[in-house]
């Protein structure tokens, strides 16, 4: 479901991805019960989660979830911290240099706001997080954000726009944007 676009929940890709999502949530749910010093437990698991090994001085600190895996493009020298969580079926890319703080959550899937659709269908948009970002703990990042180069979010920001190159952004306010 890369780009932004609906996916029928009554669908062969749909199908294939709820597969793919059981398969992950026990791989992830293998990984974090591991002892912190397994590297190798570690590793192993990593490759099979995100169908690669992870990039050169990558560091992931557990629990670490995801929905899908194959989606989460990881540059080198990305730190994630504890409890982060990475819904990436329609995509996310995480430029070298990030750092990822406790508690970020990464969403590219959702459902149509149409009562009517809701059930039918899954929205998608990729998340793309430029180089040297810093995303404080808590902070959300909301399908088809493009975080610019060296910003920061906030701790507990909720992102739903773009951010600029080199620019700060905080706060979670909910505005009425639509009535039905």
């Amino acid at each position: 479901m890369p780009g932004d676009r609906l996916m029928p929940i009554r669908s062969a890709e749909f199908q294939a991805m709820a597969e793919r999502v059981l398969r992950v949530t026990e791989l992830t749910s293998r990984l974090n019960v591991l002892p912190f010093e397994d590297e190798a437990g570690k590793a192993e698991l990593f490759e099979r989660i995100l169908g690669r090994p992870l990039p050169a001085r990558t560091t992931i600190y557990p629990p670490f979830y995801t929905d899908h895996g194959l989606n989460l493009d990881l540059a080198e020298r990305v730190f994630i911290n504890q409890n982060c969580t990475f819904l990436d079926y329609a995509g996310i890319r995480i430029a070298k240099r990030v750092m990822i703080g406790p508690k970020v959550t990464f969403i590219t899937s959702g459902h149509p706001v149409d009562p009517g659709e809701r059930r039918l269908y899954l929205t998608g948009a990729p998340i793309d997080v430029a180089e040297n970002v810093w995303i404080g703990a808590g902070a959300t990042i909301l399908p088809g954000v493009t975080i610019g180069r060296d910003a920061v979010i906030a701790a507990g920001a909720v992102v739903a726009d773009d951010v600029p190159p080199a620019s700060l952004v905080t706060g979670g306010k909910a505005t009425v944007r639509r009535e039905w």
